[in-house]
């Protein structure tokens, strides 16, 4: 039972210190299983077994590429799961519009890069690209993602 315990704490501290290198857009492209853009609901708290999600309901308003109904469901409804006390999970708000990059199954987080496949569109702009292109536009963000699929 104590080697559970340890190796539990173990990962936990693992996941906790996890670093993803910065990908660009064009390889978080291609890394996603699904790009869609959207709006976040209320997160609420999800038990499955041991393990604690905050789960944030999303209404898919257009799906780039891949199937949004391999996202995990909750309450029948897609959502975006995260593991509860995760580190550096981006600020998510209820009603937020996004652009997401996906992975389709439940793990740490939902987000292509560890957690770098996500553009919020506030005040209908966004902020996606490099320093030296940025792209702002949601409709040139679009065109981008586009883009990088056709070079997938």
């Amino acid at each position: 039972m104590r080697g559970g315990i340890l190796i539990a704490a173990l990962l936990t501290a693992a996941a906790g210190a996890t670093t993803a290198p910065p990908l660009t857009l064009e390889q978080q492209v291609k890394k996603a299983e699904l790009i869609v853009r959207g709006t976040l609901g209320a997160a609420v708290s999800v038990k499955e077994g041991e393990v604690t999600y905050l789960a944030y309901p999303l209404t898919v308003a257009e799906t780039i590429t891949g199937d949004a109904a391999r996202l995990p469901q909750n309450d029948g409804k897609p959502a975006l799961f995260f593991l509860q006390g995760l580190a550096d999970v981006p600020n998510l708000k209820t009603g937020q519009e996004v652009f997401a990059l996906l992975y389709t199954a439940k793990l740490d987080s939902p987000l292509v890069g560890f957690n770098q496949g996500l553009y919020p569109v506030t005040d209908g702009k966004v902020l996606a690209g490099d320093a030296k292109t940025p792209i702002t536009d949601p409709a040139k963000l679009r065109d981008a993602i586009r883009a990088a699929l056709g070079s997938k």
